[in-house]
């Protein structure tokens, strides 16, 4: 009988960026979202980086893609292809070598939606698939311990969703999960521009501009210009125009009030004793939107609560799965948790 010897690989599947970590070794594999695919034969040009760099710049027989929208499966056989890509590069070449895969998930996702990203797991390589919920890895991989007795408040802004979640006991308390992440921030920030300027500006120009000048809280962030090209509605011509730190904010209104919003509604929800936890530990911020100038300025001044950046809030998710993984051992007393949700 041929023994496994399959490393096991813990994925964040993010909307903008999919991690890889891999047990023994960790983060091995950090590459956008997107698939660069030929029209004419279906074959896989690029995925990841290199795929990246063709977003708007391929030609009429090659198109690429990102396979996942607002934190759910768009196109089941692309991500598969995807998948199957990234466990490959993680190690997994050989057709015997079939990894346990750990996956998160939206903390509110449909059995439907759910089921999506299981099957293709299973079908990109993978000889067990589990899925564990965005907030509850994003604690995991900050370091927290969730076993306590003790309330702990976890706010993830990813690419395509945020997950507010208050967890407690090893379980999710209550949660709210809202599709709107740093891509609504970039198209906000495109639309503004449109608006303002009369400039037609790409996603990758806007999320430069979040990146490098962009605050969500402005009294409490220095400010700067930026210069940024683009093409005139006017004119049809290219063009330049200075974009403050101020008018970022102005543009991404809409999405940051969405995630106060939800946050709020997640504390009024939070029971009493759990609240109370709160006003000593505070709240977390994970996912890249988190790395967003002034965000933790803006969830204290509306909140009222103390609150700190994980350690790394990119990588906290990818972590989190990792370690969910070496936890295996206690699936038992876990799943009676509701931590995890075990397929396979």
């Amino acid at each position: 009988m041929m023994l496994n010897l399959a490393p096991d690989i813990g994925i964040d599947l993010g909307t903008a960026t999919v991690l890889v970590y891999v047990k023994g070794k960790g983060i091995v594999l950090r590459e956008p979202s997107v698939v660069a695919i030929n029209k004419d034969t279906g074959k896989i040009i690029a995925v990841g980086t290199e795929a990246r760099r063709m977003l708007g710049r391929t030609p009429g027989n090659i198109v690429a893609i990102r396979p996942l929208k607002e934190g759910v499966i768009a196109d089941f056989d692309v991500t598969e292809r995807m998948l199957r890509y990234f466990i490959h590069k993680a190690g997994c070449r050989k057709l015997f070598l079939r990894p346990r895969v750990m996956i998160c998930i939206p903390a509110q996702v449909t059995g439907v939606e759910e089921r999506a990203v299981r099957q293709a797991a299973i079908q990109a390589g993978a000889r067990q698939a589990h899925v564990i919920e965005e907030p509850m890895a994003a604690a995991l991989g900050a370091g927290i311990d969730v076993s306590l007795a003790s309330g702990v408040m976890i706010v993830d802004i990813g690419g395509g969703t945020t997950d507010v979640a208050v967890i407690s006991l090893g379980g999710i308390v209550c949660a709210a999960s809202l599709k709107v992440g740093g891509d609504k921030f970039d198209e906000a920030i495109v639309k503004y521009i449109r608006k303002e300027f009369g400039l037609l500006i790409g996603e990758r120009s806007a999320e430069n501009l979040k990146i490098e000048i962009g605050s969500a809280h402005p009294t409490k962030t220095e400010h700067r210009t930026m210069n940024i090209r683009g093409r005139d509605l006017m004119t049809g011509l290219p063009q330049s125009v200075t974009v403050s730190t101020y008018q970022i904010w102005e543009a991404i209104q809409e999405p940051l009030s969405a995630v106060i919003h939800a946050t709020r509604e997640v504390l009024e929800h939070t029971p009493p004793e759990l609240a109370a936890d709160l006003v000593h530990k505070g709240v977390i911020l994970t996912g890249g939107g988190a790395l967003l100038n002034g965000m933790c300025d803006l969830i204290r001044s509306e909140t009222g609560l103390p609150a700190f950046l994980a350690e790394d809030p990119v990588s906290s998710v990818a972590l989190g799965t990792g370690r969910a993984l070496s936890m295996m051992n206690f699936l038992p007393q876990v799943k009676e948790a509701k931590i995890f949700k075990r397929v396979g």
